[in-house]
């Protein structure tokens, strides 16, 4: 096996973050935002890479930050770096703590019960629980941030042990007052025209699923908003920019919003993910706990499902 070289030994890591971020969001201003720090400490973390490198990475113009042929090479390289480097800290870590395990969930996916149990049947265990996104969920495993993540499909599932664990009916998210707000229910039929939101950088893949498109007649699915996160889908939907398809058992959302099934379409399906190779005894005793513990959450009442619709409960909803 090949020596480290000197070169290698100086990359600082903290720098390369710092370059991915500015990458990622092609603008120094919201980069510095995201890394909690100000834009000429930035620049000059980017200059310092820069000099380790011995090559320019970004170009800076008025409408943002662009990889140079050099940054778009070392891109790809640098994320694999900081993979490596976060993969050696949890193994390292790992062999020193054989009884911890990190458990992701999506929001409105309720892992207490279950996290319970693990942690009643190994007390002596490091069982870690944390929040994640609606990102694909094999950057989170991969970079070994967490050891499980509870969440939804579709995302692509290559490298990766899914358990399905169940599946929850899908609904139309849409705001009082709506043309459709009085029915019963909905079909895909009666949203023809209708624009839906599109949440930015997601995945094709994600749209294609929670805007159902194509549709089966062929018709296209208008935009409605654009958002910058799945977060703030319910202003738009309030404010009668578009509708959302959303899973049903959603809550803690406005009073001015309904909340209708949508008959005819297949559900949300909740499942837990794990890395493929991945034998951590607390992992195989937490995904049996799963599937007897994280389970669909009860039925709404009919009358907080259709309009007039009354607030919605708290906790327990997905985002």
């Amino acid at each position: 096996m090949a020596e480290p070289s000197q070169h290698s030994v100086d990359l600082d890591l903290r720098l390369v973050w710092a370059f991915t971020v500015v990458a990622e969001h092609r603008h120094f201003g919201r980069a510095a935002e995201v890394l909690r720090t100000t834009q000429p400490s930035l620049s000059r973390q980017i200059r310092s890479l820069e000099r380790q490198l011995g090559a320019r990475l970004l170009d800076r113009g008025p409408q943002g930050s662009r990889l140079t042929e050099a940054g778009e090479v070392f891109l790809p390289l640098g994320k694999k770096v900081l993979r490596s480097a976060s993969q050696a800290i949890t193994t390292t870590q790992a062999a020193a703590q054989p009884t911890r395990i990190t458990i992701g969930y999506l929001s409105g996916l309720i892992v207490t019960s279950a996290v319970r149990e693990l942690r009643r049947h190994h007390p002596d265990a490091d069982v870690r629980v944390q929040h994640v996104g609606w990102d694909d969920p094999r950057t989170i495993l991969f970079e070994h941030r967490a050891d499980a993540v509870v969440t939804r499909l579709p995302f692509p599932t290559d490298g990766l042990r899914v358990t399905i664990l169940y599946d929850e009916p899908r609904a139309l998210l849409l705001p009082r007052g709506h043309r459709l707000s009085g029915r019963p229910s909905v079909t895909l039929a009666d949203l023809d025209g209708e624009p839906m939101l599109r949440v930015k950088d997601f995945a094709a893949e994600w749209h294609a699923f929670w805007r159902v498109e194509p549709r089966p007649d062929g018709h296209p699915v208008p935009d409605g908003a654009h958002v910058e996160n799945i977060e703030d889908k319910f202003e738009a939907v309030a404010s009668g920019q578009a509708v959302a398809i959303v899973p049903a058992g959603i809550g803690g959302f406005r009073p001015d919003l309904i909340l209708m099934p949508i008959v005819g379409i297949e559900p949300s399906r909740v499942v837990l993910a794990t890395r493929a190779n991945d034998t951590n005894r607390l992992l195989v005793a937490f995904t049996k706990l799963a599937q007897t513990h994280v389970t669909e959450p009860a039925p709404r009442p009919r009358a907080a499902l259709t309009g007039p619709m009354a607030p919605a409960r708290t906790g327990g909803g997905a985002t």
